[in-house]
């Protein structure tokens, strides 16, 4: 019995883990729901919201996005404006972007 609660118990508190992924993603969607995103801006952020590992920078974002780093950066810098990303600390040639944190 006692094993069988103790997998219960970690299958509950697992599931909570995946339903607040889940909630924060929705609650984001929400948020940017009124923003004409384009298809090279809806890829990467649903890669940033799925757990982006290492420092995001315009070169990863024109790799990803198969672009231009130009057109990288357009697309970067209209997120930026509409607060859906902002700049890390640091600068120059490492800078690097990660979500805006809901405010």
């Amino acid at each position: 019995m006692d094993w069988f609660l103790a997998c219960l118990g970690r299958s509950i508190d697992s599931a909570g883990t995946a339903l607040a992924g889940v909630l924060v993603k929705a609650r984001f969607w929400e948020r940017v729901a009124g923003l004409s995103l384009n298809d090279r801006q809806r890829l990467v952020v649903k890669r940033l919201l799925d757990g982006f590992e290492g420092k995001h920078t315009t070169s990863k974002w024109a790799k990803l996005a198969k672009c231009s780093q130009d057109t990288a950066l357009r697309d970067i810098a209209f997120l930026i404006d509409h607060g859906v990303l902002v700049r890390n600390p640091g600068g120059g040639r490492s800078t690097s972007y990660g979500l805006a944190t809901e405010s």
